[in-house]
């Protein structure tokens, strides 16, 4: 039988704090652990944004949009890795509809 695939899309935003070199090996780590267990359909790097509010202090943070496919048990593992990373902010992990 074969697997279900959903769409999904996940925001990440990274803490400054890292700087330039810092925060683009996390969205490489996180790139390459999306590509080892789903398909990576589009990222948007939106860059740094100023914060609606702060969070941890921080006033600015460095946005990141992935849209990728992958089998319903992957977000899950997924969010759990956003929240042991320390330099992740926020995340946000939605299922797009069909």
């Amino acid at each position: 039988m074969a697997q279900v695939k959903n769409s999904y899309e996940t925001v990440m935003l990274i803490s400054n704090t890292l700087g330039d070199e810092g925060i683009a090996a996390m969205v490489e780590r996180f790139k390459g652990i999306i590509e080892q267990n789903a398909t990576i359909d589009n990222i948007d790097e939106w860059g740094k944004r100023r914060l609606a509010y702060p969070i941890n202090d921080e006033s600015e943070g460095y946005y990141v949009l992935v849209d990728f496919t992958s089998d319903p048990t992957f977000p899950a593992e997924l969010d759990r890795l956003y929240k042991i990373t320390d330099g992740v902010l926020r995340t946000l992990i939605i299922k797009k509809e069909a």
